[in-house]
């Protein structure tokens, strides 16, 4: 990705006759954003979390809740990826985190592999939706739309698309006969919330924080990784300091890589505004937006957006900068947008070609991939169901953030 990046900017630079200086400015200017800060901070306190087994106790207390429902392992892997939600940065990572356990267990409880491959792959895809949400973080850099409203325009759709697969699986469960994983107990449940009190701190503060205006998103993201090394280290003991120091090595590689595809990606972005391409776009959507309907014109930048998630990850530093001024021009509410792209990440990990979320859980399941893309969509048609009626309800996505402004 990144040397694709390079060698598609560097070309355009030169076949545009530009000065060979344009590339490093224009990437110092894409890493210029003060939201950009707070990235590797968040990708740190979530990679400690998971390296201390904090999502432990998240996975306990979920189970506790929905173990007892019908498929409840599958329900539970749902759930705790609502709780978690995407604190590492990347929906491929939480997926390899928690499928190489959850996967097993679930074929040990004898749920066939193909379905709990699709479940996994399926359920990380909720995380980036609910904050603190890594996706949101570049949405905000690239826009410079508020990352607090980000963080609340997510949760709602977040929460209805994990409500909406723990239904499909549900129906399936009953369908296929799957088991119920443990007995519903309000003293368990009571012991788990108790547990997973403290875990629940960090998403909670940070959010609240930025909501109040307490925290700004680097002082936030700051919070975040020190609060999940300190859990980790003193409070659940759960790892020691040379494990600490390879969370740290893990987390400074994945920002590192996905902040050098930011600057490359502001690059590229400027490259093609040169060239006047998203004018280009901008007529082309034109054309295709009938009757010069908002919710055609969305149709087709998230045709756009899935098609070039289906191939890109990360896609939002990606694409959006060369969207952005075919929204500013269309007048589309950029926090609405957002929510939307997110869910293009989203659809894009569980479509051919790559379907990055599907390899990584049919390998873990050991089974066919063509096998696993069938029993994922259920899952995936839900989601683009989903997916239409968020374009035309933009409401679900803006609502939460205008409360909080009242």
């Amino acid at each position: 990705m990144i040397a694709a990046l390079m060698i598609a900017v560097t070309i355009s630079i030169v076949l545009g006759s530009q000065w060979g200086l344009v590339l490093p400015q224009n990437m110092v200017a894409g890493m210029s954003s003060y939201t950009l800060i707070s990235f590797p901070l968040f990708v740190l306190g979530g990679i400690y979390m998971n390296a201390g087994g904090i999502s432990g106790k998240l996975f306990n207390f979920a189970r506790s809740l929905v173990g007892w429902m019908k498929g409840g392992l599958a329900q539970v892997d749902v759930l705790t990826s609502i709780f978690f939600g995407g604190m590492v940065g990347s929906s491929t990572a939480d997926l390899a985190g928690s499928a190489s356990i959850l996967i097993p267990e679930m074929k040990k409880e004898g749920y066939s592999a193909p379905f709990a491959a699709a479940v996994s792959a399926s359920s990380a895809g909720v995380g980036p939706l609910i904050p603190p949400s890594s996706p949101a973080i570049l949405y905000s850099a690239v826009t410079g739309t508020s990352l607090g409203a980000l963080f609340l325009a997510g949760l709602i759709p977040g929460v209805i698309l994990g409500i909406l697969f723990m239904i499909t699986v549900g129906y399936l469960a009953h369908k296929n006969g799957y088991p119920t994983f443990g007995r519903f107990s309000l003293a368990e449940i009571r012991r788990a919330a108790l547990s997973a009190s403290l875990a629940f701190g960090m998403p909670g503060i940070i959010v609240g924080g930025l909501v109040l205006g307490i925290f700004t998103p680097s002082e936030a993201g700051a919070f975040g990784a020190v609060y999940a090394a300190f859990l980790a280290l003193f409070v659940y003991r759960s790892i020691d300091w040379m494990g600490l120091y390879r969370a740290t090595v893990a987390a400074v590689q994945l920002s590192g890589e996905l902040l050098l595809i930011v600057s490359l990606s502001a690059a590229l972005g400027s490259v093609l505004s040169a060239a006047h391409i998203p004018a280009t776009l901008a007529s082309f959507i034109d054309v295709l937006a009938i009757g010069d309907s908002l919710f055609l014109r969305l149709c087709a930048l998230m045709v756009i957006a899935i098609i070039a998630g289906m191939f890109l990850d990360p896609l939002i530093p990606v694409l959006v900068p060369v969207l952005l001024p075919t929204l500013i021009a269309f007048d589309i509410d950029l926090l609405h947008f957002g929510v939307l792209m997110v869910m293009a990440v989203v659809i894009g990990q569980v479509t051919p070609p790559v379907a990055m979320s599907l390899i990584i859980a049919g390998r873990i399941a050991k089974c066919d991939q063509l096998k696993v893309f069938r029993a994922n969509m259920p899952f995936f048609i839900v989601t683009l169901v989903f997916t239409l009626v968020l374009m035309a309800v933009p409401e679900l996505a803006t609502w939460l953030p205008s409360v909080a402004r009242d």
